[in-house]
């Protein structure tokens, strides 16, 4: 499986990687095709000649990639290769083999895209269904685009909750533990927070409200501080934990689609997601915008959607048995992605400390 730090949308890495990139950071000799200005006939034929694509951090155990590189390799002729690896080291093994490179393409946190257009290792590709990506979800020139996004989610065992929480104000009345990971080391767990943030009248510069939540559900001793595991979900020792819906569904179908309640907060969440960079010195660099191009393809999204990574295009139509075991959209309206990432980096590095003063000093 993939790097776990890596999927649970990595931001709080973000503001220190590109401080060091920043400084090492120099002109190279590499030179970049201009795929937009070539068809997508042009990209097609020359990528089925360069016949392979090397990609980094997606692995096939990871939102279904498996099916998607077997379509290319169907389609049009494609080898894969994969290795998995962190944002932070997909960035660095670009620019470290810049002058020998074996890297294609790779799948970074959207809070990655600008450190590695400003690293200076990516190249750009829009692909034809540009205009259907949210001006949120892209780098205005195509360095980086999301391929699938997540959204904070509460994830209920109702074995142990007779009624599952749907909103933020039901897991204030309840009497159960919530689990919402490290919050001094996790992201996912960071995100969650933010999440609470959106949800209760907060944003990405003031969590309090968040802060306010969880430090009385301490008070009342209803933080969990078990590890956030598919072993202890499956244990029992979880009953409602917060967590990214990809990660939350794809639990709930490894373990028992019966036993587990998955749902958006009503109030709000945060939106995030993940996005392909295109190495600026690819060795196959046809065969990467290819990729792209059919990630974000009908074919692409819906391979995309049966690992549980809901699709960056909203207007694909999913077929029925993979629509069945996703959220229903409705759930999703209040939820909105992070409007300045600068400052939730900023925030993102104060929170360990917060979240030690206002919520842990209160757990026994």
């Amino acid at each position: 499986m993939r790097k776990q730090l890596k999927k649970g949308i990595i931001v709080l890495a973000a503001s220190a990687l590109a401080f060091g990139l920043a400084g090492c950071s120099k002109e190279t000799s590499g030179s970049t095709i201009d795929g937009n200005s070539l068809s997508l006939e042009e990209i097609t034929t020359k990528a089925k000649e360069e016949g392979q694509v090397v990609s980094v951090g997606m692995p096939d155990s990871w939102a279904n990639w498996v099916e998607t590189w077997a379509d290319l390799k169907a389609e049009y002729g494609l080898n894969h290769t994969d290795t998995d690896m962190s944002s932070a080291e997909e960035i660095a093994k670009f620019d470290a083999e810049k002058d020998k490179p074996t890297a294609d393409i790779g799948d970074i946190g959207i809070a990655f895209g600008p450190v590695a257009v400003e690293k200076g290792v990516t190249q750009p590709y829009k692909t034809t269904y540009w205009e259907e990506i949210p001006d949120w979800a892209k780098d205005e020139e195509g360095h980086w685009v999301l391929g699938y996004q997540g959204t904070i989610a509460i994830m209920t065992n109702k074995d142990l909750v007779e009624k599952p929480p749907a909103s933020f104000e039901d897991i204030k009345n309840g009497d159960y533990k919530v689990t919402i990971g490290d919050v001094t080391k996790a992201a996912q767990s960071q995100m969650a927070v933010l999440a609470t943030a959106y949800a209760l009248g907060g944003d990405e510069t003031n969590l309090e409200p968040a802060l306010a939540f969880y430090e009385e559900l301490a008070k009342q001793g209803r933080i969990s501080m078990a590890e956030l595991t598919v072993a202890n979900i499956e244990k029992g020792e979880i009953s409602v934990a917060m967590l990214w819906d990809f990660n939350a569904l794809g639990y709930r179908q490894s373990l028992d689609p019966d036993k587990f309640d998955v749902a958006i907060p009503k109030e709000g969440s945060v939106v995030s997601g993940y996005a392909t960079i295109i190495n600026k010195y690819a060795p196959h660099p046809h065969a990467a915008m290819l990729t792209r191009e059919f990630i974000l393809s009908d074919e692409g999204q819906i391979n995309l959607a049966k690992g549980f990574a809901r699709p960056i295009r909203e207007s694909v139509e999913l077929p029925e048995d993979v629509k069945s075991k996703l959220i229903d959209p409705a759930q999703y309206e209040q939820a909105r992605p992070v409007e300045d990432y600068k400052a939730w980096e900023e925030m993102s590095q104060k929170l360990p400390q917060l979240w030690q003063e206002r919520v842990l000093v209160h757990i026994n």
